[in-house]
């Protein structure tokens, strides 16, 4: 990045060691020759004020699609062109689902020209009553100054326009939390969630375990859920000041759903099935300053990689550690990442300007991992991960949401709970498998994610496969949306759905809720290109292992590889599987990972032999 370019917004955001990625600005030669059609700077001989060189920092242009407007000023538009200005602004909170951002003096190629004070109040100014129109909040995430080929400083300004969705869904994004056991993994969340410090002895993770045994050992075994808002203003909405989640939802414009997992080696499988089930957008990777990469933290950052999950790393604990062991821990964190295995760009953030940057480039860019260093005790940095996780934008566009909602409905990753407690919902969808309740006058209750199409109560929808690989009928009574009431459903959202009388006892963790149109088809026997990461000998046909392909964990035999008699670590091949229980319903192309004690691969699958119902039990060996 060029020096002026990071005086520009902080220049401390620092990809560790690697290639300048430059945040969100680059510069470009004078003249703007790179060929996005910018206009040509004036030329002067020398150099303008305070010795910089004159040449004109630019933006990547304006894109048509997506949340990101640029806006060289708005300055008493007029009422056709405000009424032009306020429908160009509900585009853009559209592509961001609810969110957008705009560059305030910066022209449509990018070419960051700044403003007067007197301009740039009265733009913002515009910017509000354009905001009132579509009922969103303005919130100005930093303000620099621009100063070459100019006697006179003028400012670019960056705004998030924020609103809650026309339908009164708010924009919820999941991130899984992985790290290995002891790093502070519930710690932080119950910082992040309750609003208040922990004491150095673990009282603020106590809400969030679920387990008498997690309460005395202090270490997670089951999957948990917790929740933190922003609203419109971009202001933390937690339990400080909400007594019931209700409250949280009610007042959020954004939530962010934490989905806490187990770090202890012998959890791994709750662990991968948090990670293939649950949908996360993106995962939070935590490593104690005073361990560095230690246990589980190379085979979570390991599955992360496999499922093409995003993700940014906290390194926690820095309360305890001399400076020193903490930039050594980072040091080692970025050796990791720039290995070839994982190719990644590690970007420090030290300051607001950076966790904005890195908030915008994460969602951009695959490559690009953020990393944070904090203390739930002292509070350090922690504001930090909190404006990053205010500014994160959702990581898929409306498009492709819209895309999916024209898809038959399929309401997959699904398991069951039975009812809500006290007369109100299970928060949120995703519940313990093994939590099943029965409460009166409620009924059966399903939670999960829709993965495409749009469900609306009085759906009529099958349910299966069962055990002898029938889809059953059923009815969706009602739907609840993080405890609130909810009359549609779209794809990508997480919902609990109430079905009344049908009996639970037919349900089983793995099942699927599909349009019948789609007249689903199960599996017994299906292939997959796999590679194998770890075998300590041979993989040869007949080896048992645990299959996870999104919500469905079942034991698989292998019963053919295919061009091959035996695989070795590294190696390469397509394996026909045959499930050992009951049939699945799979999808070409779904993520694979299978394992059983130190073998591990990874894959997709390439082909399912589909059966009839009546079929299943002959295919199961029956």
């Amino acid at each position: 990045m060029d020096s002026r370019v990071s005086e520009l917004f902080g220049g401390c955001c620092r990809p560790g060691g690697g290639p300048a990625v430059g945040g969100t600005l680059k510069a470009r030669g004078a003249g703007g020759s790179s060929g996005c059609g910018g206009p040509k700077g004036k030329k002067k001989n020398g150099r303008n004020r305070g010795g910089k060189a004159n040449n004109p920092p630019y933006l990547p242009p304006e894109a048509e699609d997506g949340n990101i407007e640029y806006k060289l000023k708005l300055v008493n538009p007029s009422q056709y062109r405000f009424e032009h200005l306020v429908t160009q602004m509900k585009w853009r909170l559209q592509e961001g689902r609810g969110e957008a951002v705009y560059q305030i003096g910066v022209e449509d190629n990018g070419l960051l020209v700044g403003l007067a004070e007197e301009e740039m109040r009265a733009s913002l100014k515009t910017l509000h009553r354009m905001a009132e129109k579509v009922g969103a909040d303005i919130t100005i995430l930093r303000e620099r100054e621009v100063d070459y080929d100019s006697d006179m400083p003028r400012k670019i300004t960056e705004v998030l326009v924020r609103k809650v969705p026309d339908n009164q869904q708010f924009l919820d994004l999941r991130v899984a939390v992985l790290g290995n056991v002891d790093s502070g993994k519930s710690t932080l969340l119950g910082v992040l969630t309750q609003g208040e410090l922990d004491n150095g002895r673990g009282r603020a993770r106590l809400n969030l375990f679920r387990h008498l045994h997690e309460i005395q050992s202090g270490r997670t075994s089951s999957i948990s859920f917790e929740i933190l808002g922003f609203n419109s203003k971009g202001e933390v909405v937690n339990y400080s000041d909400s007594r019931t989640a209700e409250e949280i939802c009610e007042s959020s414009s954004k939530m962010i759903t934490f989905i806490d997992l187990a770090g202890h080696h012998k959890y791994l499988h709750t662990t991968i099935f948090g990670l293939t089930s649950y949908c996360p957008d993106c995962a939070l990777l935590l490593v104690s300053a005073n361990t560095g990469i230690a246990g589980t933290t190379r085979e979570h950052l390991g599955l992360a990689l496999a499922l093409k999950v995003p993700f940014f790393i906290v390194v926690s604990k820095v309360d305890l550690c001399a400076k020193t062991t903490v930039e050594r821990t980072v040091r080692q964190l970025e050796r990791v990442l720039k290995q070839p295995g994982c190719h990644k760009v590690p970007m420090l953030v030290t300051s607001e300007d950076d966790a904005v940057t890195a908030a915008q480039q994460f969602a951009q860019s695959p490559n690009i991992t953020p990393i944070f260093t904090l203390s739930s005790v002292s509070g350090e940095s922690l504001d930090l991960l909190k404006v990053f996780l205010n500014i994160l934008p959702p990581l898929t566009n409306s498009k492709e949401q819209e895309e999916l909602m024209q898809q038959l409905t399929e309401f997959q990753r699904f398991w069951t709970c039975l009812s809500f407690l006290a007369g109100c919902w299970s928060h949120f969808l995703w519940l313990q498998v093994d939590e099943i309740y029965t409460v009166p006058e409620v009924g059966t209750v399903v939670g999960g994610t829709l993965s495409s199409g749009i469900c609306r109560e009085g759906d009529q929808l099958v349910v299966g496969p069962t055990d002898d690989g029938r889809f059953l009928e059923l009815r969706v009574c009602s739907i609840q949306r993080n405890r609130s009431a909810c009359r549609v459903l779209r794809a990508g959202q997480a919902a609990t759905l109430a079905l009344g009388d049908f009996d639970r006892a037919l349900l089983r963790k793995g099942m699927v809720m599909v349009s019948p149109e789609m007249n689903p088809t199960i599996c017994s026997v299906f292939e997959a290109e796999i590679v194998l990461l770890f075998h300590a000998t041979t993989f040869r046909r007949g080896f048992q292992v645990t299959v996870h392909v999104g919500n469905v964990r079942q034991t698989a035999v292998v019963e053919k590889i295919h061009a091959k008699d035996k695989l070795r670590t590294g190696e390469k091949a397509v394996v026909r599987f045959r499930f050992l229980k009951h049939p699945e319903y799979l999808k070409v192309g779904a993520k694979l990972l299978f394992r059983e004690g130190v073998t591990k691969g990874i894959g997709h699958v390439t082909d399912v032999q589909a059966i009839a119902a009546g079929e299943a039990q002959a295919n199961m060996g029956f």
